[in-house]
């Protein structure tokens, strides 16, 4: 578990004129430079081929761009699209492409560029994670360089929402191949260097279209996993932008210090415990709500997150267009858990696997939830793995019991109907409604069909649905353009200035 107590002995005890210096002093004196941290560091830099958000967080909207533009409040601007139209049964896009754009490498933008990145995307093999949004693409014409038209199989009216996430952002044929190390787009920055296990810095590229709108010459992203380590790197001056830090704790003294701005907004993320469904005896839907039932959801907020959430039932959250409040479905009840257990004819104490990524949400939780499992019998075997041990034995081949994860993606209920998906669910009813929903243009019956498919992964306890985030920002009290909300896993760096 990370000790955050540890803090009090750094830079708590610390004089204000020592935190001050050097790293506050000279931050008070740029005008063009940045230092933003993260929790977490890419193993990659290539977005359409690695599921971790982080890729996002470092060249979404910074290096590599998309059509659409998703904004902090979940609307949807023009970027590498101009303007479009749309079909009334929602199948048919044609997107008008903005005029003069180049590559890093001088490559031409255009309608040729956007066929190859989607088609590459849908492509057998692909790695997408998103595959299945440009699976339903069944054709895209270029009526002219700067004219894409796209039709869908079946109708999306999240179309816009998807092709403006970082699975969609639009590569470069004769580079495509290299970005996951040296990532080449269209965007305001390129990577300048990179310090596995430490930090790595864009820069800006004056070849950008609006290069003199861009206020940031040179950015400085560090990785700092450890929640205490966050806090002190901001009181010390270090970073000046921190999204989504584990400062729960110390947030009064960030606001009472007029130094920083803190801004806490609402997410679309869900964390939650998820189970392997094909693992024995975790196949017997009982064993997995007992395991359900065993979770206290408001000691894991106020324990873990700090009280900075809301409990979820499913794989949805309030807020989210056609949310359904499941909260009392497989709600916590230990005695009941118990009799589950006995009724699939299970001995305990049941030893699982719990496989922990590195955010703090995930190793504290671990503990917490584990204490909660032992109750009802279960022993819950913490192994804490670093991020790419994560992607590479849980995600990917799915050596695990139980892990605590939080996925990011606002639009990702359609992972139920991928039965090689790291959850190991396969349901022909679930495949079924999800081809109803996608089959759906009216918006009343689309929600309908969605609050049918929220209700059976609740009931079927795909995983143990644990609580909304709320994310927490931390920056110098100086800079401009900063995030509340944040629909997706994106650092903006255009829209951020000095004032």
């Amino acid at each position: 578990m990370i000790r955050r107590r540890t803090l009090l002995s750094t830079s708590l005890g610390l004089p204000l004129a020592a935190s001050l210096a050097p790293g506050a002093v000279l931050a008070q004196r740029k005008k063009d430079t940045l230092v933003l941290a993260m929790t977490l560091e890419p193993p990659g830099l290539d977005p359409t081929a690695g599921a971790a958000a982080a890729i996002g967080e470092v060249v979404h909207y910074n290096v590599l761009e998309t059509l659409t533009r998703i904004r902090a409040d979940s609307t949807i601007a023009p970027l590498l699209a101009l303007s479009w139209t749309v079909t009334p049964d929602n199948k048919t896009w044609a997107f008008k492409l903005r005029p003069g754009v180049k590559f890093h490498n001088g490559e031409p933008f255009n309608a040729a560029t956007v066929k190859f990145a989607f088609e590459r995307a849908a492509a057998e093999g692909s790695p997408n994670k998103d595959k299945a949004v440009f699976a339903n693409i069944v054709n895209i014409s270029a009526t002219d360089d700067l004219t894409v038209v796209i039709t869908l199989k079946n109708t999306n009216p999240d179309f816009l929402f998807q092709i403006g996430q970082a699975t969609a952002v639009i590569v470069e044929p004769k580079s495509a191949a290299g970005n996951n190390t040296q990532p080449v787009g269209t965007g305001p920055f390129k990577l300048d260097s990179w310090a596995k296990g430490s930090h790595l810095v864009l820069a800006r590229w004056d070849g950008y279209r609006d290069a003199k709108a861009i206020a940031l010459r040179r950015v400085t992203m560090r990785f700092i996993s450890d929640g205490a380590a966050q806090v002190a790197a901001l009181l010390a001056g270090d970073v000046d932008l921190f999204p989504r830090v584990s400062a729960a704790k110390s947030l009064g003294q960030f606001k009472a210090d007029k130094r920083f701005q803190v801004l806490v907004g609402g997410s679309r993320a869900k964390t939650i415990v998820a189970i392997n469904n094909k693992k024995k005896p975790l196949d017997d839907v009982r064993v997995r709500r007992a395991i359900s039932m065993a979770i206290d959801r408001k000691q894991v907020i106020d324990g873990v997150a700090d009280g900075f959430g809301a409990p979820i039932g499913s794989f949805y959250v309030p807020g989210a267009p056609g949310y359904l409040d499941l909260t009392s479905v497989n709600a916590y009840n230990p005695e009941r858990a118990r009799a589950l257990l006995k009724e699939a004819g299970i001995t305990t104490p049941l030893e699982l696997s719990l496989k922990l990524p590195p955010p703090p949400y995930a190793r504290q939780g671990g503990e917490v939830i584990a204490a909660m499992l032992a109750k009802v019998g279960i022993v819950a075997k913490q192994e804490n793995v670093e991020w790419a041990q994560w992607l590479s034995a849980v995600y990917k081949r799915k050596a695990y019991d139980l892990t605590i994860i939080s996925h990011v993606e606002p639009l990702d209920m359609g992972n139920f109907a991928r039965p090689d998906y790291y959850w190991n669910y396969d349901s022909t009813k679930f495949n079924t409604l999800w081809a109803q929903i996608n089959a759906t243009a009216d918006t009343t019956q689309r929600y309908k069909l969605m609050a049918d498919a929220q209700r059976l992964v609740a009931d079927d306890a795909v995983a143990a649905y644990l609580y909304q985030p709320t994310w927490i920002t931390v920056a110098s009290a100086r800079l401009k353009g900063v995030w509340r909300d944040m629909p997706i896993f994106a650092n903006d760096l255009s829209a951020l200035s000095w004032g």
